[in-house]
């Protein structure tokens, strides 16, 4: 049973962040689509801001990794 509960805290430290991650980027890319139709010299800052979220699966990723080897 125990190594379940670490299973589960494993995915929960890389799921949770993944889910937070798809919906910030749906926001952003949706809003940097609208803003580069406008002002196609801002796609260096899109991209940017795209990828900044990306780093919350990164981290949620080290965590579960983290777990995992503790046990």
């Amino acid at each position: 049973m125990e190594k379940a509960l670490i299973a589960l805290a494993a995915a929960l430290a890389v799921g949770l962040p993944a889910i937070a991650t798809a919906w910030a980027q749906s926001r952003i890319g949706a809003a940097g689509a609208g803003t580069l139709a406008e002002k196609p010299e801002l796609t260096g800052t899109i991209i940017i801001l795209v990828a900044i979220p990306e780093t919350m699966v990164i981290l949620g990723f080290v965590v579960a990794a983290m777990i995992l080897m503790m046990f």
